[in-house]
Order: structure tokens, then sequence, then C-alpha cells
């Protein structure tokens, strides 16, 4: 799908949904990788993730445009345009737009790393856990102000 059939597939759905005319500009943006689309405040365009399309098709990507199309409406008529505001919670139910998009194939959230480090505090044994190795010179203990030793934790002690 080009640009221009998003662009008039956006207006479409303007004038059907909210019946007003979108009139700026809708494109796709490939560099879009955790979020189905943005709303611009400033130049009030729109972005809409083209692999979305690719891994779920027509249907969720619709969705996503009514989401940016309530950001678009709610914010030129004055009114919540904010995920949090209870006008785009209304507006959103009411037109059938999606809360949040799909995650898409191959781009799930990374795994958090274990805790593999520990600071010790040599004058108070306060301990700080942490995941990544770290200078223990350039610190001091937030309890007693005491200088801190770098531990590395064993791999069967983390459970």
């Amino acid at each position: 799908m080009s640009n221009e059939e998003l662009q008039s597939w956006v207006e479409r759905i303007s004038i059907d949904y909210f019946g007003v005319p979108f009139r700026h500009r809708a494109v796709f943006n490939s560099r879009l990788s955790a979020t189905g689309g943005r709303y611009f405040l400033k130049s009030h365009n729109i972005e809409i993730n083209p692999h979305q399309l690719a891994a779920y098709g027509h249907a969720e990507v619709e969705s996503i445009i009514k989401h940016e199309l309530c950001h678009y409406h709610l914010h030129l008529s004055g009114r919540g345009y904010k995920h949090r505001d209870e006008d785009f919670k209304r507006l959103l139910a009411k037109v059938g737009g999606s809360r949040h998009c799909r995650a898409l194939p191959g781009r799930e959230k990374a795994k958090k790393l274990p805790f593999r480090y520990k600071l010790l505090c040599r004058s108070c044994g306060q301990e700080y856990l942490r995941k990544r190795k770290m200078d223990p010179s350039r610190y001091r203990c937030g309890k007693c102000s005491g200088r801190l030793q770098l531990l590395r934790l064993d791999a069967v002690t983390q459970s």
C-alpha cells in the first residue's frame, strides 16, 4: 500500500466515523518499532507503522488509524486528547479504535537481566543489588557514606 492510498483511507475513516474531514498528511513510517502509529501535535500529521499492516492486516491498521484520529480530532477541537483523558476514552470506544496495538512478531520485550552484582558497604553492611558492573570507588553508601565493595553474585544464589 502506498502513502497516497493510506492518505485516502485515513480521509475516508475520518468522514465515516468522525463526520469531520482529515486535512493533514498521513504517511507510513517503517522506522516505528514499538508503536502502531503516532500523531504530531504541531504539524497534525499522522504516521502509521507499515509492519502492522504486513503482520496483522487491514483490520488492525484501521483500529490504529481510528486511535490516531481520536488524538487528531480531539486536539483540534480543544478537548482532552491524551490517553488518560475521559474525552479520549469515550471517543475511542465510540468509534471502535484500539487502545493498544498488538506486538509485532519477533519484537517482544527483552528479558530483564537478573541481578549479577552486589555492592556491600564495608562500614554498615548495607547491600545494593545491581544488574550491571560498576566502579564502586566512585560511589559511597547512601546510609552511612562508607566505602563500597563490588561482589559478583553466582547464578546459584540468585533464586
